[in-house]
């Protein structure tokens, strides 16, 4: 009886896995199509993917979202891990459940709602200026760090609750001072939570699209606007390949972002031994 349980779970779970990754399977097959048929494989090309590189708008789009994700990733994990820090060392427990409760709200909200709403109070903001094309990279910038900060304070304070304090206080009694203490005794032990959260927030921001979609101006475009705004007339294969070359990109950070937590983990286990 359990044999074919066991069974039918692993059956069960090779077809979510089929479910969930087969699009992506004939998406990459598909952008090395001869030709632009989308439900037909004429031959293996990679005419579609020197197309892609010769397009100056979707190149373009591609470099927007790179400056864009790598920006709002080291903002948010820079503020993340001054704001974890800040939290954990709080003495008062309420003051610490409203602060993790608030930081929960961005992630927590339907994301139409959190694009509105910014997009309304930078309008608003700009009115007061007298700036009437407020919305660009810097309102784009804002609202990515704000959906980011709590995936960085998520993925730091749990370190900081597996660090010893107390081997910080021993370092500050020895003579070094708190800020350097801080640098060359808490940060390391909460690099792999840091790297995580930067990794996670810089995939968010290359992926998000309707908070940009609100929040951006006509003057910087990002790549998820971008392919959205091909969807109005026929897709052709380059954006297949364009798509294809997100999906290897983000694969690559989530295995690079395994093997980090990994190695934390197992250093972690034998500190304790």
């Amino acid at each position: 009886m359990n044999n074919k349980l066991s069974r039918s779970a692993k059956v069960y779970m090779v077809l979510i896995f089929i479910f969930l990754y087969a699009p992506i399977v004939v998406m990459t097959l598909f952008s090395f199509n001869e030709s632009s048929s989308t439900y037909m494989f004429t031959g293996f090309s990679l005419k579609w993917w020197k197309e892609l590189f010769t397009e100056s708008a979707a190149m373009s789009a591609l470099l927007n979202s790179l400056i864009l994700a790598i920006s709002s990733a080291l903002v948010a994990t820079v503020l993340g891990t001054i704001a974890t820090v800040g939290i954990f060392n709080t003495k008062n427990k309420m003051y610490k459940k409203a602060m993790m409760s608030v930081t929960n709200i961005p992630m927590m909200n339907p994301e139409i709602v959190t694009g509105i709403s910014m997009m309304l109070l930078f309008v608003f903001v700009g009115t007061l200026v007298n700036k009437s094309s407020v919305l660009g990279f810097g309102t784009l910038l804002l609202s990515h760090v704000t959906f980011c900060l709590p995936y960085v304070i998520l993925n730091i304070l749990p370190k900081l609750k597996q660090f010893d304090m107390n081997v910080y206080e021993a370092a500050v009694d020895l003579g070094c001072k708190p800020f350097n203490a801080f640098f060359k005794v808490v940060l390391p032990n909460i690099a792999s939570g840091i790297v995580t959260g930067l990794i996670m927030s810089f995939t968010l921001s290359l992926d998000d699209f309707i908070i940009s979609y609100f929040t951006n101006g006509p003057s910087f475009q990002t790549l998820p606007i971008y392919v959205f705004s091909m969807t109005k007339k026929r897709v052709t294969p380059d954006m297949y390949a364009l798509s294809t070359l997100v999906f290897i990109v983000i694969l690559l950070l989530l295995i690079f972002m395994n093997v980090a937590e990994s190695k934390s983990n197992k250093k972690d286990r034998s500190d304790e031994v």
